[in-house]
């Protein structure tokens, strides 16, 4: 697992812009580092990006302890595209699968 600051851009295969598949108008964007989902940019500060059983994953997180769990109830947390090439994002409350968007 390796650790990237917020200004890392996420990776190649994540990047560009997703609509969900249950709600197309729903869009997650990620843009280098950036992470857009739902309208709201999620404010992190480091990401944690590892390969586990063929499936690629960033965790989003955040350095101030308090606020930790705040933070995952609040925001897109978890990243993972499938060995399929499934992409889905998550947190502690919900996750939805999203594919490529044309635009």
């Amino acid at each position: 697992m390796e650790r990237f600051d917020r200004k890392a851009p996420l990776p190649a295969e994540m990047q560009g812009e997703w609509a969900d598949v249950e709600e197309p108008a729903s869009r997650l964007i990620i843009q280098g580092g950036e992470v857009i989902c739902f309208g709201e940019t999620v404010v992190y500060d480091y990401k944690l990006v590892d390969t586990v059983d063929g499936a690629l994953t960033v965790s989003l997180r955040i350095e101030d302890e308090t606020a930790e769990d705040a933070f995952q109830r609040d925001n897109i947390t978890e990243l993972v595209i499938t060995p399929e090439g499934d992409f889905h994002a998550y947190n502690v409350k919900f996750s939805s699968e999203f594919k490529r968007s044309d635009g």
